[in-house]
């Protein structure tokens, strides 16, 4: 019979690692949470402010804890904002075409 896979202290040091990617997944989760919440309950007409404000405090964690760019060389930091932007006029592109063609219901 084999003693423990790990020893108290390799426990510890996960724990302490793994403390900050699990409160940032936890509250993506929650954020997506609400913003289901909020798409499928319209709750007023003015939510849509609410929904945009949520997003972006899920892109802004998302690029600091994700992918990392706050511990990245300012270079990098500056090619992670630009293919985000770059990644934002796609999606606005596919958007505009998608509601002039009147495919929303509002």
């Amino acid at each position: 019979m084999q003693g423990p896979l790990f020893t108290d202290a390799q426990k510890r040091e996960f724990v302490r690692r793994m403390d900050i990617p699990l409160r940032v997944f936890v509250g993506l989760i929650l954020s997506l949470g609400t913003m289901v919440l909020f798409g499928a309950t319209r709750p007023a007409s003015w939510i849509w402010m609410a929904e945009v404000a949520v997003l972006l405090v899920m892109v802004v964690v998302t690029m600091l804890y994700a992918m990392e760019v706050k511990d990245d060389l300012p270079l990098m930091r500056m090619w992670s904002v630009v293919g985000f932007a770059w990644l934002c006029i796609l999606f606005g592109m596919v958007l505009i075409d998608y509601l002039t063609r009147g495919g929303f219901p509002m």
